[in-house]
């Protein structure tokens, strides 16, 4: 259960020595697997199936935070509802109201520029169609018997991971990103076997692929990275 976290990289599966602090394939910074902090992220993987991150336990601590924060804000409160709350009246000063002048209301007719209106939509016109390839639902395959590039979004342990994959899929179709899908790595030589592979984009070269990355971290995917698929 320990090997995809302690012996591969979590997000491109490359293989990885326990004392080594970035994976050489895509440059992640890895996790450490001596500590606490590892035993931890063990416990977790062993229980869910899959592991979000490190960042978990910092969210984690920050969720007490804000717990414990609003419960000692509701004790104040009752505290001082139930206390006898003093009574201020306020004075209004009398203030002298003038007249209004009466404006003189004019008779001529108002012209109104009609150059300066909308004009109304040509009969015919429809709303733009979608992107050529795009995949709404995120659940487009891999083209049969075809090598090539892609993005590669996230990797998910196949231990209970295809559920997230797919759910990620379904978040960066409606980001706007174009032919997003799920492949399993088993089935491609060029890739790390165990992993469900959330992808964007079907391209014939790497510079294609490099091309289109930057696109893919501006939709919320910031460790997206082109990589080739291959049988």
């Amino acid at each position: 259960m320990s090997e995809p976290l302690d012996e591969l990289c979590p997000r491109c599966g490359a293989a990885r020595e326990p004392e080594q602090e970035f994976c050489l394939e895509c440059g992640l910074k890895l996790p450490p697997t001596k500590g606490r902090l590892a035993g931890a992220r063990r416990t977790w993987v062993k229980r869910v199936g899959w592991y979000p991150g490190d960042w978990v336990w910092v969210s984690l601590l920050t969720l007490l935070v804000a717990i414990a924060g609003a419960a000692t804000a509701i004790a104040v409160t009752a505290s001082n509802s139930s206390a006898q709350g003093q009574v201020y009246v306020a004075t209004h000063a009398t203030v002298p109201v003038t007249e209004p002048t009466p404006v003189p209301t004019s008779t001529a007719p108002t012209t109104v520029n009609t150059a300066t209106l909308p004009s109304a939509p040509e009969p015919g016109t429809t709303s733009p169609k979608p992107k050529p390839g795009a995949s709404r639902n995120g659940r487009l395959s891999w083209p049969a018997n075809e090598n090539g590039w892609t993005i590669v979004l996230v990797s998910y342990p196949k231990v209970n991971g295809r559920p997230a994959a797919l759910d990620t899929a379904k978040r960066a179709a409606k980001a706007g990103l174009n032919r997003v899908g799920v492949l399993d790595s088993s089935r491609y030589a060029s890739l790390q076997p165990g992993y469900f592979v959330v992808f964007t984009g079907v391209y014939g070269s790497k510079t294609d692929a490099d091309a289109a990355v930057a696109t893919a971290r501006q939709a919320g995917f910031g460790g997206a990275y082109s990589r080739q698929i291959a049988r």
